[in-house]
């Protein structure tokens, strides 16, 4: 075995104390006015960090090959963990949304862990189908619809920006494998289709999609939140206003600890904080996919690049929702936005991908 990929931790590492850092200086004033306690965030994200640290170590010891036999029960749990989220007083909601569990003072997202044991079920499927995989009604059409009802679960808490990523990253991987290119317009074509439709039975989406074309059409409705995400990026200039002095974060950003604390730390460091955030994702996305393209054995090969792409898609969604790119879709940005199942599972992520580089 290798050793451990140190230059991924310490860039792990790094961002994921600066997202602390962060998450204190976005969301001390809401703290205190909504808990009487200004390092309440601060708190639960250092707990929720070195809770995930450990998983990182744990998993990074962990040969990758062991989860092999267990995928299936792995999915079987998390499938089960979906069914009872939605069941009233099992699940809490959260802005309209029955998507965590509450135990205790922390909550847990049961998607989350489901977008990663997607993964490993979709890469044994394929690196076990390699042939069959060319076939699309019996090799592509029974992952695609074991994706499709655990999207559909997804949707019925409802939260549309999870679905996405774990459609987007099967796809990914589908992609990766022997199939037709026509296969993917038609399910471009298909999933178009398909969004359109979810927008047109949700009008808050519909409010959503105008909102993004034009924010001012609802400036204290629908587009606010993109107002004033703009509002913060905007004053930025190349140095920031300087740590601890964002302006939005005083009741005018909502919960900028969560989706949008890009929006703050653009506000606080300018163009150079930005520059500086967008180097260490490259670099730690950089590192994974060296390791995936080093990786001999297939199924973990899979593996790596699902982790991979499903980092790299929820960052570009992330900040193009905050820099009005794309329409709000409620994703968290990885290693920084507050919150501990987001945070647990992309660290156990990288310890996987950690391991997967120690044995090969």
């Amino acid at each position: 075995m290798k050793k451990m990929d140190y230059k991924l931790l310490i860039s792990i590492i790094i961002l994921s104390l600066f997202g602390i850092l962060m998450i204190y200086s976005s969301s001390y004033i809401w703290a205190e006015y909504k808990f009487n306690d200004s390092f309440k965030y601060l708190k639960l994200q250092s707990l929720f960090f070195f809770i995930g640290l450990l998983f990182l170590y744990i998993t990074s010891k962990i040969d990758y090959k062991k989860y092999y036999k267990k995928t299936n029960i792995l999915l079987f749990i998390c499938f089960i963990l979906l069914l009872l989220v939605l069941i009233p007083g099992v699940g809490s909601i959260r802005n309209g949304s029955r998507s965590w569990f509450n135990v205790g003072p922390f909550s847990l997202q049961p998607s989350e862990f489901m977008k990663l044991s997607l993964i490993i079920f979709v890469s044994k499927y394929l690196s076990n189908n390699e042939k069959e995989i060319r076939n699309i009604k019996e090799g592509v059409l029974p992952i695609l619809l074991i994706s499709f009802i655990i999207f559909i679960l997804i949707m019925l808490e409802p939260d549309l920006g999870s679905g996405a990523i774990l459609i987007m990253t099967v796809i990914g991987l589908l992609y990766m494998s022997s199939i037709n290119m026509s296969f993917f317009i038609k399910t471009g074509i298909l999933g178009l289709i398909g969004l359109i439709f979810l927008i047109i039975i949700a009008p808050y989406r519909a409010k959503r999609i105008i909102s993004f074309i034009n924010p001012w059409s609802d400036p204290l409705g629908s587009g606010f939140q993109a107002i004033q995400s703009f509002y913060a990026i905007g004053p930025g200039g190349l140095f920031g206003q300087g740590l601890f002095n964002s302006i939005q974060k005083h009741f005018y950003l909502p919960e900028p600890q969560t989706d949008f604390i890009f929006s703050i730390i653009s506000e606080e460091f300018g163009f150079l904080g930005i520059v500086i955030v967008s180097i260490l994702f490259l670099f730690i996305i950089y590192r994974c996919i060296l390791i995936t393209l080093n990786c001999n054995d297939l199924f973990g090969k899979y593996i790596a690049f699902g982790i991979t792409f499903q980092l790299s898609f929820q960052t570009i969604l992330n900040l193009g929702v905050v820099t009005g790119l794309f329409p709000i879709t409620g994703v968290t940005l990885p290693f920084l936005s507050y919150g501990g199942s987001s945070l647990l599972l992309t660290m156990i992520s990288m310890g996987i991908i950690l391991n997967i580089s120690k044995n090969n």
